[in-house]
């Protein structure tokens, strides 16, 4: 037994053993056996002296040859770089040396040959003294000139370190890249948007609240590269690339499109998708789709964590849809969300910028051109009653893509700004209907003076001034508004002031009411969300310029358009009545008190800075204490 365990060494190791032997193999015994003498290593062996010398001299020519073209290229304003890179190189190849001797050494300390340990030593010394007088004459020259401490970082000890190495310090030397005629010409288009309030595009106007582009396509391409949660499919479970994320499916996702640690939103956004896809007629379902859209917003709108997730998946189940049905209902689906809640503020820009893209006309010809060909394809196959049904479909077709894309990114400027729907009563079947015809009809709330008026001229064709500015303000005044105390101060019950808005979208005020505080609420958020300021954005230096002077600030009134002084001066004439002083006592609302509640519903700062913000407030506040004092509002009792 024990010569048996001598002849198999179990410190000997082979690459050339199976996984299922029990020893080596009788001919690699043989050839263990055979010692190879001191100095008669094998050419072309690692262990030679020799072939480690001429490795070592190619190395540190091709290194040498690196050096000066990174020297070339750098230039003379680049010499602290070139001396940091040089010292860098040198110091990867004399650590990869040191690797490659230690391996050495390694091997043939398992071979038991001590002979060949101290050769290799005697090799690794030699080449070591080698290295360290190539590395002091090539760099004495540098150090005369710079007396610098350096400090390297741990070196990655592979094959393709000092590649690494010499490819990242040209990169830190060289330059900074030029940008392309596109980058540039995006640059330029910023500038004039947050100079101008306004930028003049392909195939829409950028609303005046908007104070930045939204992202290029290359940018959204990289937003979707960093969070997007790569799916895979097949047996070999392949990864899909981003341009297979981020178009139509027919079959159901297993997880989240987006990076997500929580097992709660893993679990709601597979569910989430296939309700998508129930509204938007991929998935057959018995439901209507009103109540689909009701469970989509309320889980939505009840669980933040999961409104970037459906937007994403909306973005993808409306991109490449060749069924404009399928394709017209992904849309209203996210102008419906787009009434109740914001995507995050790490998301907003991504769905800003891809809801843009849409909003040009030229998308919709592409999108009818390319139904109509895959429709011309399939019509030979398909029956009578199959073609019947499709003509059908087709007549239903009343709103383009752009349409529903306009509509949306209002709305996304909007809702950024001042949030969805706040309380705490779910969202309801009528607030759905609502949001849903706001597409067509525009909605008296988050409208311009001038659509509103527009919508109104059916109705009402004789009236000046907006229907829901009278109604409201005559409803506070008729529920003793003027005598209860914190009028405009106290906030209403939000449920009830927004069941009372959705009313008044439908020309009707219920005459149950009897808290003011409630139609008080509701005109102070009809003011504040209006698309542009009730004194427009152009008006506003003039404004808190002239926060002091009584007569500039009256002739800021009179230079206003039509139906901006109009509005402005029923506002006024209104305030004017609570500012008086046997209403005073009873409100506890004096001049001040109205200017401080009133001013951020007619002025607003479009500034980031928060010091610019505090002063302008003040300023704001003195203006409108102006206009209450010293505005003659007599040209409008006749609407009152």
């Amino acid at each position: 037994m024990q010569s048996q365990s001598h002849e198999y060494p179990t410190s000997v190791i082979s690459h050339q053993d199976s996984g299922y032997s029990t020893g080596p193999s009788p001919s690699l015994r043989r050839r263990k056996g055979r010692r190879t003498a001191v100095g008669q290593a094998r050419p072309g062996s690692l262990g030679s002296s020799s072939e480690l010398n001429i490795l070592n001299e190619k190395l540190m020519a091709e290194m040498r040859a690196v050096v000066g073209r990174a020297v070339e290229i750098r230039g003379s304003q680049a010499s602290l770089n070139a001396d940091i890179a040089e010292s860098c190189i040198l110091a990867d190849i004399h650590k990869i040396r040191l690797q490659s001797e230690g391996r050495h050494l390694r091997q043939y300390a398992s071979h038991g040959s001590k002979d060949n340990i101290a050769a290799s030593s005697r090799s690794l010394h030699k080449l070591g003294a080698d290295i360290r007088a190539s590395v002091d004459s090539q760099l004495s020259t540098r150090q005369e000139v710079i007396r610098q401490k350096r400090t390297f970082e741990k070196v990655d000890f592979s094959s393709n370190s000092l590649e690494r190495s010499i490819t990242s310090q040209i990169s830190l030397s060289l330059p900074s890249p030029v940008r392309n005629t596109q980058q540039i010409q995006n640059a330029g288009s910023n500038v004039k948007l947050n100079s101008g309030g306004q930028t003049c595009s392909v195939g829409y106007h950028f609303p005046y609240t908007t104070l930045r582009k939204p992202l290029a396509a290359k940018s959204m391409e990289d937003w979707a590269a960093k969070h997007l949660n790569m799916h895979t499919r097949g047996i070999f479970r392949r990864r899909l690339s981003i341009a297979n994320m981020l178009s139509w499916v027919g079959g159901s996702i297993k997880k989240p499109m987006l990076v997500t640690s929580d097992r709660v939103i893993k679990k709601d956004a597979c569910e989430l998708f296939k309700m998508v896809q129930m509204y938007m007629g991929d998935r057959q379902t018995r439901m209507e789709r009103v109540p689909i859209a009701l469970m989509i917003v309320t889980k939505c709108w009840t669980m933040q964590g999961v409104r970037d997730e459906l937007y994403i998946q909306l973005c993808r189940q409306t991109t490449d849809n060749l069924c404009y049905q399928s394709l017209a209902s992904g849309w209203e689906l996210m102008a419906i969300c787009l009434a109740f809640f914001s995507p995050s503020p790490k998301f907003q820009s991504y769905l800003e910028g891809y809801i843009y893209r849409h909003t040009d006309i030229a998308n919709d010809v592409k999108i009818t051109q390319r139904i109509n060909e895959l429709m011309e394809m399939k019509n030979k196959k398909f029956s009578k009653s199959r073609k019947k049904r499709k003509q059908n479909i087709e007549e239903e077709e009343d709103l383009l893509i752009s349409t529903y894309a306009k509509y949306c990114y209002r709305k996304l400027q909007k809702v950024a700004v001042t949030g969805g729907k706040k309380g705490l009563r779910k969202p309801t079947i009528e607030e759905i209907h609502h949001a849903k015809n706001a597409i067509v009809t525009p909605s008296m709330f988050g409208s311009s003076l001038e659509e509103i008026m527009e919508r109104q001229r059916e109705r009402y064709p004789e009236k000046k001034l907006p229907w829901v500015q009278t109604h409201l303000s005559n409803k506070v005044l008729g529920l003793g508004g003027a005598q209860v105390e914190g009028i405009f101060r106290v906030p209403g019950d939000i449920d009830e002031v927004n069941a009372l808005k959705l009313q008044v979208d439908q020309w009707r005020i219920p005459d149950n009411l009897a808290d003011p505080h409630i139609p008080a609420s509701l005109l102070k958020l009809w003011y504040r969300e209006l698309e542009e300021p009730l004194i427009p954005q152009k008006y506003y230096p003039q404004c808190v310029n002239n926060y002091e002077n009584p007569e500039a600030a009256v002739a800021v009134v009179a230079s206003l358009p039509d139906i901006n002084r109009l509005v402005l001066g029923y506002l006024i004439h209104f305030l004017q009545i609570f500012a008086q002083p046997i209403n005073v006592s009873k409100t506890k609302m004096d001049v001040n008190n109205l200017a401080m509640v009133m001013a951020p519903n007619c002025l607003r700062c479009q500034s980031d800075d928060p010091r610019i913000i505090f002063e302008n407030t003040r300023k704001e506040m003195s203006f409108i204490r102006l206009l209450i004092v010293h505005l003659d509002t007599s040209f409008i009792k006749g609407d009152l």
